[in-house]
């Protein structure tokens, strides 16, 4: 016996009961709490040499699904504010904004949806990258990595 639930949303979230009757011991009964979240956010750290190309995967544990399929866009942290680098919208080119050419270095978008930062600077220590990834409109996830630049 299992209940299924499609196109998730939160107004799903609550308690769900299944009772059913038994012969000869009576009604049984089980409860679950389900609790929908809207987003979910992994975070990471990611090490680099200076003047290397850094690359970040946009979800790091995502190999099995296709990311192409959804719309996607990363952004950069710095300062407590965030800027938008770049979005993917499914079968469309990707669009770079203002903000992807950071003090002269080049931000692309790799095959993978992965974010290709070059060269490294060492004002790129303690940026945060984050991508974002909208599965449905109340579905969003997110990955952050932190960059640390080491240089020789």
């Amino acid at each position: 016996w299992a209940l299924h639930l499609e196109n998730v949303t939160m107004s799903l979230s609550g308690q769900y009961e299944c009772t059913f009757a038994t012969y000869p011991y009576g009604t049984k009964a089980a409860k679950i709490q389900l609790t929908v979240k809207a987003e979910e956010e992994r975070h990471y750290l990611k090490k680099v040499w200076l003047k290397q190309t850094l690359e970040i995967p946009c979800l790091e544990d995502a190999t099995s699904e296709n990311l192409s399929i959804y719309p996607l866009k990363w952004l950069v942290g710095e300062n407590g504010r965030k800027e938008e680098l770049v979005t993917k919208e499914p079968s469309c080119p990707a669009v770079y904004r203002n903000s992807s050419l950071l003090h002269g270095q080049k931000v692309l978008l790799g095959l993978d949806n992965s974010l290709k930062v070059l060269p490294t600077k060492i004002t790129d220590d303690g940026r945060v990258f984050s991508c974002h990834v909208l599965y449905h409109p109340e579905r969003v996830q997110k990955s952050s990595t932190t960059v640390r630049v080491f240089g020789k």
